[in-house]
């Protein structure tokens, strides 16, 4: 299944599609086969008609009287995500966030190979993260149009972020994992961003616990 397939659905169905594909996982770890809409929405923290409206937008998976398949169910949900594209990834910046991202993200697991990893420090090039060793920046067009990456995940400063979005997407980058507190959507609407905000999430969870 590809999401261009699905015109209508809206952007909040699939920032829950993610977190249906991982519970479903660990529940097939477990060996559960099946599971009810009404059981999945109490994991979730959801309503049981919310899980089916969301699966409905895809066509639906479940079986009157039996609920759904975990392991089928876990299956569709990651080709609608196209996790088995195996899409290709650089990470620039090799710093603290981009070290702890090479060295514990499970990126082939959720549909990504990082194949390379940049920066333009000398003191952190030639340095290890994993299986990977940090090359020198100045090598990230020529890796590009060699390799052909569809995926820069961003450890930058908003600076250099700025100086080599423009860059990237010329030399064929499709879509951006974002972590340079630049919000590259406003200049770059050609391309797929994820822009993520960990001081934003902090700051709703203060609001959060002033609710309670």
């Amino acid at each position: 299944m590809n999401l261009a397939n699905y015109p209508g659905v809206s952007i909040s169905v699939i920032r829950r599609l993610p977190r249906y594909y991982r519970f479903l996982g660990e529940l097939s770890a477990k060996g559960v086969e099946s599971v009810s809409s009404r059981e999945f929405a109490r994991m979730l923290g959801l309503t049981a008609s919310q899980i089916r409206q969301d699966l409905n937008c895809f066509g639906g998976f479940g079986q009157q009287g039996y609920g759904y398949n975990v392991a089928a169910l876990c299956n569709e949900i990651g080709k609608i995500l196209g996790l088995d594209n195996r899409r290709r990834a650089i990470l620039i910046g090799a710093g603290n966030m981009g070290l702890a991202l090479a060295n514990h993200m499970r990126f082939g697991d959720r549909g990504f190979t990082l194949c390379a990893i940049f920066d333009n420090n000398p003191e952190r090039i030639g340095i290890r993260a994993k299986d990977w060793q940090v090359q020198d920046a100045a090598g990230i067009e020529a890796f590009c149009k060699a390799e052909n990456p569809e995926i820069a995940i961003l450890c930058i400063p908003k600076d250099a972020a700025i100086r080599v979005a423009n860059d990237l997407v010329r030399w064929g980058i499709r879509g951006f994992w974002n972590f340079s507190h630049y919000d590259l959507s406003v200049d770059h609407k050609n391309v797929a961003v994820e822009n993520v905000h960990l001081g934003d999430s902090l700051m709703t969870l203060s609001y959060r616990v002033n609710e309670l």
